[in-house]
């Protein structure tokens, strides 16, 4: 990076990627503008445990004004980017703002996708930020609360019935903890049922839990999921979702909760590019990370669709700590 002048480096985005990128122009003479539209990080791997009651929600989110008190060189603003206007290097703020960047990491990240069905996100809500999750945890322990107090037995089934839609990562994770809190956690704690009666259901489309992990490590997922009591159904597409249930082909489960894990779409503002979209409207990079057209302009963590060895780069922390760390190094031999 030339010393001659300061460069601002704008990154978008307080996630993995976002974090890792700012961490690694610690060293630099540039000027660093971190924008988010909220003021904490976010541990997202751990964002079940919240939803599940394993932890509090200060245990995972922690102010990014005070992740970068030492990092004299860099600025966190709050702010919605509604779009970038690449060719002028410049993000425009829904508040009417805008800022020049002169180069630009854009981590995003993604939000949930229901596939054409917008409207179950009423009745089966995803899990992406803090207020996801504490929304999930009441949802999840007020079922126990009606349970105990519904007096008809079949209604108390429907309210010790759960469908978590999806074997991904959060899937499995969710039906996993769930499975463990009815059976050990509130086992005790009600007087007219029993939580460990609680029926869990995973349900997956395609063939296997964790469908883009090695198949061994699926076995294994599933068996685990076995052994906690957790019913997986795989090669079982959803067809319709409402408040009392889930419709699976011609088979409809009754439960009054439903959580949503099954699929992801990129931020909206990857649209504003004007670049090549992948069917999830993720923005298709190489290995270099730069928008083609674009070469000040990176995207990284779940915004980017990036393959290695012909294989998709799964959107997990690790990865996208990758990502953040190379577009920061990047920038930084420039």
């Amino acid at each position: 990076m030339s010393a001659s002048c300061i460069p601002h480096v704008v990154i978008v985005g307080g996630g993995f990627a976002g974090l890792w990128a700012a961490r690694e122009l610690a060293t630099t003479t540039a000027r660093v503008t971190l924008v988010d539209r909220r003021n904490h990080h976010l541990f997202q791997p751990l964002l079940y445990q919240v939803a599940t009651a394993g932890l509090s929600a200060p245990a995972i989110a922690t102010p990014l004004r005070h992740l970068f008190q030492r990092q004299t060189n860099i600025t966190v603003v709050l702010g919605d980017v509604e779009a970038v206007e690449a060719a002028n290097r410049r993000l425009r703020f829904r508040d009417g703002r805008t800022m020049q960047f002169d180069y630009l990491v854009l981590a995003t990240g993604a939000t949930h996708a229901y596939f054409g069905h917008e409207d179950w996100a009423q009745v089966a809500p995803g899990l992406k930020t803090l207020e996801d999750a504490l929304g999930i945890r009441r949802r999840l322990l007020l079922a126990f609360e009606r349970a105990e107090a519904e007096a008809d037995p079949e209604r108390r089934r429907e309210w010790l019935s759960f469908v978590i839609v999806g074997g991904g990562p959060t899937g499995v994770e969710l039906a996993g903890t769930l499975a463990e809190i009815a059976r050990h956690t509130l086992r005790y704690d009600f007087r007219r049922i029993d939580p460990a009666s609680a029926r869990v259901r995973l349900v997956e489309a395609d063939p296997r839990v964790l469908g883009s992990f090695p198949e061994a490590l699926s076995r294994k997922a599933e068996a685990q999921l076995h052994k906690l009591g957790v019913e997986v159904l795989t090669g079982a597409p959803v067809a319709a979702i409402d408040r009392e249930g889930v419709q699976i082909g011609k088979r409809y489960i009754r439960a009054r909760t439903v959580l949503w894990a099954a699929g992801v779409a990129a931020s909206p503002l990857a649209r504003t590019l004007g670049v090549p979209l992948d069917k999830a409207g993720r923005v298709i990079v190489g290995g270099d990370l730069r928008v083609p057209a674009h070469p000040r302009i990176f995207v990284a963590g779940d915004l980017a669709a990036l393959e290695q060895d012909g294989k998709p780069v799964p959107g997990l922390a690790p990865a996208a700590k990758q990502m953040g760390i190379y577009a920061g190094r990047a920038i930084k031999a420039e």
